[in-house]
């Protein structure tokens, strides 16, 4: 098995346009969470989400391909420009019948599809938009990856609700350890924010009531007053090639991917279970060939819900035993919000900028914690000086499939004027 370097990052997110920006909003608790104005904002009972507002497709694409990209492809699209321009000349310098694309979302075109049923059925219109197919099917993000990149090799869609992503960068992983592509752009992108589909969730009662004081705040993991989730939107991506191939033509390492775990819960569609996710966990370690004593921090997948975070709780325990509370551990999604199947990428991109820079990110709006969630959570402010060199992050799914990337730190910044090891 070949070390695999990740060399480039992308993101569009509630917290940001970049990976940078969203990795220093995220370190300063600036929350991405926010009431929602509009025609259908009084239909819903908490009109919260954390959407893209500094956003504009018109700026990025011109509008004969705009007609034909859904939400959810300009985030892929936008990410992945970013993650390889930051990459150099990972592409120029590769085969691109050994380049693949790897895209994990939940939802795929969901405004697209919700647009054309109230054309339909709304409006008793039979002029649906000629693309609406194609600007609905949960492939088209990764197609029109490949397209615009020229990438020959397998283009993959995984859709395994809020594990997508991180799925996506697990398997995308595997093939280039495995020696059988020499770089992939893997990640996520999600658009949810349609009506029908934030109604949809309502129904669920999975979705956070809105915080009476500040409705930034609503989305409260590990707490106490937690009462359910934020949906978000966005995407998250990476570039992935060998270790020695990106080391030996100088290309900036923000870190590896260790190895990857998954299993699959089959008690009930929605309910977590604490076996399950163990079992992700040491699938991972195991991949990874380390111990739990090798982890020096965990992003929690942490979605704010009663169910879910307890189960979390107890399933690192059961993991890391006695260890278990002094691991630090973060909770992202308090302050972008759930992105469902780009969830997994952008707390990737985060857990690694986390370990380039030496600091454990905030679990805000951890005010009153909930005595069955007892770990260190790194509450309300991140901290500085941790600087770790192995971490888990945790993707858990509707539908059962719990996903688990180990992550390595790369060179850490200011290593010389900080007098900071460098990392192997």
């Amino acid at each position: 098995m070949r070390r695999v370097a990740v060399t480039g990052a992308g993101v569009i997110s509630p917290l940001g346009s970049s990976a940078a920006e969203a990795y220093a909003n995220a370190h300063a608790g600036c929350s991405g969470i926010h009431r929602i104005e509009g025609d259908f904002a009084h239909r819903l009972l908490a009109p919260i989400v954390a959407s893209v507002r500094s956003f504009d497709p018109g700026d990025a694409f011109d509008p004969p391909r705009l007609r034909m990209l859904d939400r959810v492809s300009q985030f892929a699209l936008l990410a992945a420009r970013q993650a390889v321009a930051e990459a150099g000349s990972g592409l120029e310098d590769c085969d691109r019948k050994q380049a693949g694309v790897f895209v994990g979302t939940g939802m795929g075109g969901s405004i697209s599809n919700d647009e054309g049923y109230q054309t339909l059925y709304g409006q008793a219109s039979d002029r649906i938009k000629p693309y609406t197919v194609l600007l609905g099917m949960h492939n088209a993000p990764a197609a029109w990856i490949s397209q615009e990149h020229g990438l020959l090799g397998p283009s993959l869609t995984y859709s395994t609700a809020c594990s997508s992503s991180a799925v996506a960068i697990g398997e995308a992983w595997l093939r280039i350890a495995g020696g059988s592509l020499d770089l992939a752009i893997a990640g996520g992108a999600e658009a949810p924010l349609g009506f029908g589909s934030l109604k949809a969730w309502e129904a669920l009662r999975t979705v956070a009531a809105i915080d009476p004081v500040e409705a930034s705040a609503s989305c409260k993991p590990f707490a106490r007053d937690r009462s359910g989730m934020v949906l978000g939107e966005g995407g998250a991506m990476l570039v992935l090639e060998p270790w020695d191939h990106a080391v030996s033509r100088g290309a900036p390492v923000l870190g590896e991917i260790l190895g990857y775990g998954l299993s699959t819960d089959v008690g009930h569609i929605t309910r977590p279970s604490v076996e399950g996710q163990a079992e992700a966990m040491r699938a991972a370690l195991r991949s990874a060939a380390i111990a739990p004593a090798d982890i020096d921090m965990i992003n929690a997948h942490g979605t704010a819900t009663l169910a879910n975070d307890l189960a979390e709780t107890a399933a690192i325990k059961a993991v890391f035993g006695a260890r278990a509370p002094r691991i630090p551990i973060s909770a992202t999604k308090a302050l972008h919000g759930h992105l469902l199947g780009a969830a997994g990428a952008l707390e990737c991109v985060l857990s690694l900028l986390a370990l380039r820079h030496g600091a454990a990110l905030p679990t805000m709006h951890l005010r009153s914690p909930d005595p069955g969630c007892d770990l260190d959570y790194v509450p309300n402010a991140a901290r500085e000086g941790v600087w770790a060199r192995t971490m888990i992050s945790n993707s858990f799914a509707f539908g059962g499939t719990n996903a688990v990337l180990v992550l390595r730190a790369g060179s850490p910044v200011l290593q010389e004027t900080q007098g900071r090891p460098k990392f192997p």
